[in-house]
């Protein structure tokens, strides 16, 4: 008997082990059919996500605390009780800005595009720009949408730069724009991307939920193994075409590599988690100090899964 599990994920090369999982019939001999669903926006996902519209989402750890803590971009009816299942990936956010941008100094004035402007994305970018000498107050923040819409609109010049993650960071360098900063050069650890359930769902699905975390699990190892690069990046190829043969050389080493890639055994890096609850803290309101990352957790699968697998 198959089981149907929707998936929703932002575009990106993070979803590598996803498609492994799918394309090596992991998911398929797991009894497991995935429905995976790139979302336009953290707004869209998680307004689904809470509907029910999805079971699993890959997304930023800030989202979980963002929702849990009543400063989600998307106000709920209701919150559900948002959890992070596993880690998924640090995740290198990028400063790409136009060509004719020389200095951070040359964005005053100017608007960035965002995701939303309350998301810990957004608070990674305020970061690295005031660490750079730039105000809050300094530019425009505008809400767009997921990646590849904020690429396109700082491509189409609509917007003077915006934050990226592979490959959308390598897609710009070769197109021309310029990077001002990495999350990596400012953050010792950034815990961004991990995978998401209702606690209520998941407690209700335990089977389901084991099968996903074994058979993502080994999606994962696929992915990491050095012996599959060249396959692996293959695969990244075919499912992102927006990707070129030309960049894909260094989208993979970004994913693959340790301070700045996919989290190995799906770990989650309590020190990442920390710096996000460091920088909402900071810039979200109402202004709140976060300290604790174990509310935000439900681990105990991963856990009972990887004690299995040994």
């Amino acid at each position: 008997m198959t089981t149907d599990l929707k998936i929703i994920a932002f575009p990106g090369a993070p979803n590598l082990p996803l498609f492994a999982g799918i394309e090596r019939g992991f998911f398929a001999n797991a009894g497991l059919e995935i429905d995976l669903t790139t979302t336009p926006s953290s707004i869209y996902q998680f307004e689904q996500f809470a509907a029910g519209a999805f079971d699993i989402a890959f997304t930023a750890f800030d989202n979980v605390v963002a929702y849990r803590e009543g400063q989600g971009a998307a106000k709920l009816a209701s919150v559900p009780d948002f959890r992070v299942l596993m880690g998924a990936t640090q995740i290198e956010l990028s400063v790409v800005v136009a060509p004719d941008i020389a200095e951070a100094a040359d964005l005053k004035g100017k608007s960035l595009a965002l995701d939303a402007v309350s998301t810990g994305f957004a608070f990674v970018l305020y970061e690295l720009l005031k660490n750079l000498g730039l105000d809050r107050a300094d530019y425009e923040a505008v809400a767009v949408g997921a990646t590849p819409e904020r690429w396109q609109s700082v491509k189409a010049g609509t917007h003077a730069g915006t934050i990226t993650i592979e490959p959308f960071t390598s897609i710009a360098r070769m197109a021309g724009f310029k990077v001002l900063a990495r999350s990596s050069d400012l953050l010792p650890a950034y815990q961004g991307g991990i995978v998401a359930v209702r606690q209520d769902w998941a407690a209700a699905h335990t089977e389901t939920v084991d099968a996903f975390i074994a058979a993502y699990l080994k999606g994962l190892d696929w992915t990491l193994d050095p012996a599959n690069r060249a396959e692996a990046a293959a695969l990244l190829l075919a499912k992102m075409p927006e990707i070129k043969p030309n960049v894909v050389d260094a989208v993979m080493s970004s994913l693959l590599s340790p301070r700045s890639g996919l989290t190995p055994g799906g770990k989650i890096l309590a020190d990442g988690m920390q710096a996000v609850l460091d920088l909402r803290s900071r810039y979200g309101h109402p202004a709140t100090k976060l300290t604790n990352i174990d509310k935000y957790l439900y681990l105990d699968p991963l856990e009972r899964v990887s004690a299995r697998l040994g």
